[in-house]
């Protein structure tokens, strides 16, 4: 499958899926120049002693001034995540929330990551624990002026693992990517939903519900799904379930009414859909 990598902006929580280290190398000198340019501190996160990503980030007259006063680095990926390990996901965020302290307290505005995380999801437990921790982290960024890029090579993981952890995204550079389930700005719910979901993806879906762990307040399971182009009954079901397993309703904010007449229509319980007007 040939697979066209379209640019995103510059900003937020991104997964970037690459089979080409070059391209790679494009989208994390653009995303940490303009961190830099916003003045955070930003660091690339990398798993080789040797990399050609980090060899021109150092070539870059900006990055290397950047380095010299304190404000860019170039991090081992294993002095950052457990060398091997599953990641833990609250200690994980926790890592990330006391650098982007540290940032803050050198008079930075926040921490801007490139993070090649490759090797943290090998095995079926390391990717499991690690899109759980994408989602729980995009929490924190929510609050706290911390963004992220999350590189994964394609060719190395294959494309459902990718489609597990671009998911969980934001934003993603994935096109065979549908839908992203991430979290809501606050105010706005438990989760975001946008894209489309239907028969090639509600089983994606269900992962990626199983993966965020949302927590019902008040009895509901609050989903923000404004962005939402298209929703079939699998996915309603799906909900529904995770919903009630929880002891909750999941209300689905949507522009679209069809989704409140497929929930009438078929008798789903757990489920409100509340149309915006």
């Amino acid at each position: 499958m040939i697979i066209r990598q379209r640019q995103v902006a510059a900003q937020g929580h991104l997964c970037w899926s690459y089979d080409d280290p070059g391209s790679l190398a494009t989208q994390a000198e653009r995303y940490l120049l303009a961190g830099l340019a916003a003045g955070a501190r930003v660091w690339y996160v990398t798993p080789q002693p040797a990399d050609p990503v980090a060899d021109r980030l150092h070539a870059l007259p900006g990055f290397a001034a950047a380095v010299r006063r304190g404000a860019a680095a170039v991090i081992p990926l294993f002095s950052t995540y457990s060398h091997g390990d599953v990641v833990d996901p609250p200690t994980q965020v926790a890592a990330y929330a006391a650098a982007t302290d540290e940032a803050l307290a050198a008079g930075h505005t926040g921490l801007r990551v490139v993070a090649e995380a490759t090797e943290m999801v090998r095995t079926q437990a390391q990717l499991e624990s690690f899109a759980r921790y994408e989602h729980l982290v995009d929490r924190y960024m929510r609050t706290r002026p911390f963004s992220a890029l999350c590189a994964y090579h394609r060719s190395e993981l294959g494309d459902r693992a990718v489609a597990e952890l671009a998911c969980m995204h934001p934003e993603t550079n994935a096109e065979d990517v549908l839908f992203r389930l991430y979290a809501a700005p606050p105010g706005d719910g438990h989760a975001a939903l946008t894209g489309e979901l239907d028969l090639s993806n509600h089983e994606l879906f269900r992962t990626a519900l199983d993966r965020a762990d949302l927590r019902p307040t008040d009895g509901e399971l609050v989903l923000s799904a404004t962005g939402l182009r298209f929703l079939d009954h699998r996915a309603l079901a799906h909900l529904g379930e995770y919903a009630r397993r929880r002891g909750a309703t999941a209300v689905l904010h949507t522009a679209r009414p069809t989704a409140a007449r497929l929930v009438d229509l078929l008798d789903l319980p757990g489920i409100r859909v509340e149309v915006a007007r």
